[in-house]
């Protein structure tokens, strides 16, 4: 499924216009991602937990050259699933 088949979901399951879906959507999403970016965790009960997890700065190789290389230490998003949807899926 794909954003757009969501939206469509979304306002059929709802009874509002794509467009309104659409926004609904879209703020779920930004609303999501602005409390990542704040270090927040985002905990949607029986559906599952949203955070942000730090990599430390790590040594690699440069696949063409062999060279070492660094790479820097960067934040990752992470999703953990819920009991309610693990179970939905099995």
């Amino acid at each position: 499924m794909n954003k757009q088949e969501l939206i469509g979901e979304v306002a059929e399951a709802s009874g509002l216009s794509k467009g309104d879906a659409s926004k609904a959507v879209e703020a779920v999403f930004g609303s999501i991602t602005g409390a990542l970016t704040k270090g927040e965790e985002v905990r949607l009960v029986g559906f599952g937990t949203f955070s942000v997890s730090k990599r430390k700065a790590s040594t690699g190789r440069n696949p063409r050259t062999g060279e070492p290389m660094t790479i820097k230490a960067s934040a990752q998003p992470k999703f953990k699933p819920g009991k309610l949807l693990k179970d939905s899926v099995n």
